[in-house]
């Protein structure tokens, strides 16, 4: 038998969908600034050759960048620290925080993914591998603001800077948290389109459709 169950509060959903877009808004713009000093590379070639900024235009546009990506920022900011502290006083956070269980079940789901495990994970609002990817997201979320403060304020936020292991290494590791973004991008949309439209559903409605024998 079939019931609709309730998964997802408003509030929870509201952060997701305002997050989405602006985070890859903000990796958009990230690169309109990126071109201006491409300083990283594969061996002797460049991350991104220039064909690439042609392509997607994001070349001539450092100006525009960055006054898109700051101000996109403070958005990415107040909507990170709203979901922060719903969690926190809405008691969501018993969801999602990892347990010390939740490496052993991270791996048993990673194992039912890849099918070389029969036994489904248990059933719950979070299993481990999204306990650990949803705390991670929210650290890495962190990691970039103080980066990018960092590369942006590094005169009157020397001592920051400084602790960052200074100004190429805090703009390496800003750089690396925006290949997480997009890695953690794909791995999520993946896991959407596997795990079918229920689930999504659930993230547009806030409600799931759960079979009971």
């Amino acid at each position: 038998m079939k019931q609709i169950e309730k998964k997802h509060p408003a509030a929870i959903r509201w952060f997701h969908w305002v997050n989405f877009p602006i985070l890859a808004a903000m990796i958009w713009t990230g690169m309109w600034i990126y071109w201006a000093s491409d300083t990283y590379y594969f061996g002797p070639f460049h991350l991104f050759p220039d064909w690439v900024y042609r392509v997607l235009h994001w070349d001539h546009k450092l100006a525009q960048g960055m006054a898109w990506h700051f101000f996109l920022m403070w958005i990415f900011a107040l909507n990170g620290l709203a979901y922060v502290l719903y969690t926190a006083f809405s008691g969501q956070w018993r969801y999602l925080l990892p347990g010390r269980d939740t490496l052993r079940e991270a791996w048993q789901v990673l194992l039912h993914d890849l099918g070389l495990r029969r036994e489904s994970p248990p059933r719950r609002k979070f299993n481990g591998a999204q306990q650990i990817a949803y705390t991670g997201i929210i650290v890495m979320g962190f990691g970039s603001l103080v980066t990018g403060l960092a590369i942006y304020k590094y005169t009157q936020v020397a001592w920051l800077t400084k602790l960052l292991g200074g100004y190429s290494a805090a703009r390496f590791e800003h750089f690396l948290l925006t290949l997480g973004y997009c890695a953690f991008f794909l791995t999520h949309v993946a896991q959407v389109i596997r795990a079918g439209w229920n689930n999504f559903r659930a993230m547009l409605t806030g409600y799931d459709v759960v079979s009971h024998e």
